[in-house]
């Protein structure tokens, strides 16, 4: 089968690899769609993997073509896959909080991923996808399906005035499924016009540009969020979270730090001042594993509640290489979610 693997610091090689075999309790699922996650361009720039070669793919949708031992699916089921392998031994594991799970195992990073023509996946990991569901739609649910377990970590009320800090791939998903919750006015803040463009398109009431618009003033004059998300990762939004966050306001952690983040004495007070509710979000598990968050995910895009079409903005081959990564890693990108199509619909 054809695999791309990471054999190197910005290094792909499309490989000829053997058609792996499932076994007791795992599908080999022939992969149609797999998305390109901001988690994978670390581990392809920057050879941020646990060992070379290794095929990345963490976010796709497929069909089953050969069951293991003691697998009640049938060949032909069209499935979307959630990554995360816990060990289901641990304390985590047992107390219902597989995200925890220090032990785990991970498809696309300490495990062969889907930008293949073939992965394996355990079964208990495979959400059976409608046939009114496209491939290619439930190739993304896993990336709304971590906006979902960050929305969960807090209580929401219809009224509340949410910010979303970052409109990547994460914000714009919260975004979606915020609009679905059916939550009061939501504020989305980004440097690059197109994707807010894109978050006013799919639902944001208020956009705003750190580099035309003064964010002390704008939340000054319009009010700061009962509820705020910070998706971007960076060290100047998560300062952002805790300053332009009302009084007992709820704060969710969302994005993945990259720089040591350094708060004013007077930012850090505000969380006293303001007492202001912080939790931080990881993953998008839950018990039964793989967690209602997935269940939501496929009921949400199955039913047309959120449509995560407008977030596709490219379609890519595995002989393109690295070609999605570098699009995604121009600056002013106006990438969101690429997907490299491999079996397509008919997988």
């Amino acid at each position: 089968m054809k695999a791309l693997a990471v054999t190197g610091v910005e290094t792909f090689e499309l490989q000829e690899l053997a058609v792996p075999t499932p076994k007791k309790g795992e599908v080999l699922i022939k992969v149609a769609y797999v998305g390109v996650c901001g988690s994978d361009l670390p581990r392809y720039f920057d050879g941020g993997v646990h060992q070379f070669p290794q095929v990345l793919g963490h976010e796709f949708s497929g069909s089953i073509v050969e069951v293991g031992e003691d697998v009640e699916l049938q060949k032909g089921t069209r499935v979307a896959v959630a990554p995360l392998v816990p060990c289901n031994e641990c304390e985590q594991c047992r107390s219902g909080r597989p995200q925890l799970c220090p032990n785990y195992s991970f498809i696309g990073s300490r495990q062969q991923g889907a930008m293949a023509e073939y992965v394996i996946a355990p079964v208990e990991n495979c959400l059976l996808v409608p046939e009114t569901l496209s491939l290619k739609m439930a190739a993304t649910i896993e990336p709304l399906t971590v906006a979902i377990h960050g929305i969960e970590r807090i209580r929401t009320q219809s009224g509340d005035k949410t910010l979303v800090l970052g409109a990547g791939t994460i914000g714009l998903m919260t975004v979606l499924a915020l609009r679905a919750r059916g939550v009061g006015e939501i504020t989305v803040v980004d440097l690059n016009e197109q994707k807010l463009a894109l978050a006013k398109q799919i639902g944001a009431d208020v956009v705003v540009n750190p580099l035309t618009t003064d964010l002390d003033t704008h939340f000054k004059e319009n009010g700061f969020a009962s509820i705020v998300f910070e998706t971007a990762g960076n060290h100047l939004t998560q300062v952002q979270a805790i300053k332009y966050a009302d009084r007992q306001a709820k704060v969710v952690f969302v994005g993945t730090c990259t720089r040591p983040v350094n708060f004013e004495a007077e930012e850090f007070e505000l969380i006293l001042r303001r007492e202001l509710e912080l939790t931080g979000s990881w993953m998008s598990y839950s018990a039964p594993f793989p967690g209602f968050e997935w269940h939501a995910a496929l009921r949400y895009l199955a039913t047309g509640e959120i449509d995560t079409t407008p977030l596709i903005t490219g379609i890519y081959s595995l002989e393109d290489q690295a070609l999605p990564f570098e699009k995604m890693r121009e600056k002013d990108s106006k990438e969101v979610k690429v997907l490299y199509e491999i079996g397509g619909e008919i997988a």
